[in-house]
């Protein structure tokens, strides 16, 4: 173990307050913070487009982010499993190094663990995250008014649909990757310039139709959607076609859902689109006083559909 720490992870994630190999991190700060945690359990740990390790840093991250913070440190402990590969956990600590240096974020403290054959599959990792609020505005669910309008900041479905088809081993043919990404260079600096948005959150477990359920619930709100809009790549829609899968409940994990003043929602789409990861930004719908508490979906044949919560995972462990 002393080894791991010391040719691993401080070689990999090294910086002065981690190089201190203190107890707890010492860390100076007068702002207010956003903190926040999460575990990562995902099986299989690497597939198309990302791996646990990118998963850990960037789910935490944008966990942050939604707040209207600026994530600048991260805690790393890992619950390793006895036999696991070195090589497979080399390279998790390569991604999540990787994508550290990329969000802009440093890992100042851990754990590590080994425990029994069995015991856990293969390796565990949580996180934990601070950030720099930056955003005047609080985001909260209670801001959201009728009229406000609904942003989805990039294409739906890709990482749940990535992780299913490595889990199964389905050999489809359209190469789809997960979205998995760290948002705050895409939102920090919005956020810097506008007041209008009320309300974040990224639209992971569940997926999107699950995230606007808890939204619509939570502020007694109905929200319409129009399927028009939404942004679903073609290789998605035709595998889930074939899978007989809703996109609509399949997770995400490298964008956001967006509730913004209504005369705000053209300046913050064109905003977002500016940037590589919103480029296939979307206005997708509105939040309404009719049918409170529901979501609604606009078809493109003309009628209409109740898009209810997720009340089962089609798809367990998929972060």
């Amino acid at each position: 173990m002393h080894g791991l720490i010391q040719d691993l992870l401080l070689k990999k994630l090294d910086n002065p307050i981690l190089r201190e190999m203190a107890d707890s991190a010492l860390i100076n700060y007068k702002e207010k913070l956003a903190f926040t945690t999460d575990s990562f359990v995902v099986s299989p740990l690497e597939f198309p487009g990302a791996d646990i390790g990118k998963l850990a840093v960037c789910g935490t991250v944008n966990d942050l982010v939604m707040q209207g913070a600026s994530p600048e440190y991260l805690s790393l402990a890992l619950i390793i499993e006895e036999g696991l590969d070195y090589h497979t956990l080399e390279r998790i600590i390569n991604s999540i190094s990787l994508n550290a240096k990329k969000a802009k974020v440093s890992v100042v403290t851990g754990d590590l663990k080994v425990v029994e054959k069995g015991s856990c599959d293969k390796i565990f990792i949580n996180t934990s995250g601070i950030g720099r609020i930056v955003y005047g505005r609080k985001m909260s669910i209670k801001n959201i008014s009728p009229q406000d309008k609904i942003i989805i900041t990039a294409n739906i479905a890709q990482h749940g649909l990535a992780v299913l088809t490595k889990r199964k081993g389905l050999e489809l043919g359209f190469e789809i990757k997960s979205d998995c990404a760290a948002l705050n260079s895409l939102l920090i600096p919005i956020l810097k310039k506008t007041d209008s948005i009320k309300f974040m959150r990224d639209p992971t477990r569940g997926g999107l139709a699950t995230t606007l359920n808890e939204i619509s619930a939570s502020c007694g709100l109905s929200i319409f959607i129009d399927e028009k809009n939404l942004p679903i790549s073609t290789k998605v829609k035709a595998a889930c076609e074939l899978l007989g899968i809703d996109p609509l409940y399949i997770a995400n994990e490298g964008n956001a859902v967006l509730v913004v003043e209504s005369s705000s929602a053209k300046k913050i789409l064109g905003l977002l689109r500016k940037h590589s990861l919103g480029e296939n930004a979307q206005l997708i719908g509105e939040v309404s006083r009719e049918l409170r508490g529901q979501v609604i979906l606009n078809n493109v044949i003309g009628t209409q559909r109740i898009v209810d919560m997720l009340t089962s995972d089609p798809l367990p462990r998929i972060c």
